[in-house]
């Protein structure tokens, strides 16, 4: 046998084995009672943008696509949850002090505004995360107006 079957041949056994390695999932059950929705007043209309286009990577409920369980790439999204909720957790957000989540609400309104969220890798796969600039505008005046009922 030459070296490059023998080299596939190993190669294929790796990626099948890797395949039973399945990091943890970011799926919690529980109702937060420290959500953002607790702190400020969230339209639906702003909940179901953040839903869509956030949660995924910024909240303690992941919703997992099919090829979330093929490795590599279930380490690399996983990785990026991980990153994503050390960042901003909005079912974490009323454990944060006022100090932060104004912050955090100001970091949100940067990222909107230079379009670095949610990432184009995200966007790229989840069309329907994208934020049109309707959503955009409604994204920036409910941040306005929860950064003042957090500053009261």
């Amino acid at each position: 046998m030459s070296r490059i079957k023998i080299g596939l041949i190993a190669l294929l056994v790796i990626l099948i084995a890797i395949q039973f390695i399945q990091p943890p999932r970011n799926q919690n059950v529980l109702v937060s009672t420290a959500g953002i929705t607790s702190i400020v007043r969230v339209p639906d209309d702003v909940q179901s943008i953040l839903k869509s286009s956030c949660y995924d990577c910024h909240s303690n409920t992941t919703r997992y696509p099919w090829y979330a369980t093929i490795q590599p790439g279930a380490w690399w999204m996983a990785s990026h949850v991980e990153e994503g909720k050390a960042e901003l957790n909005f079912d974490d957000f009323g454990n944060y002090s006022k100090r932060r989540q104004l912050s955090k609400l100001k970091a949100i309104q940067g990222s909107i505004e230079d379009e670095s969220m949610p990432l184009p890798s995200y966007t790229f796969i989840h069309r329907d995360a994208g934020l049109s600039k309707t959503d955009q505008i409604r994204l920036k005046n409910w941040i306005e107006t929860a950064r003042n009922e957090i500053s009261k």
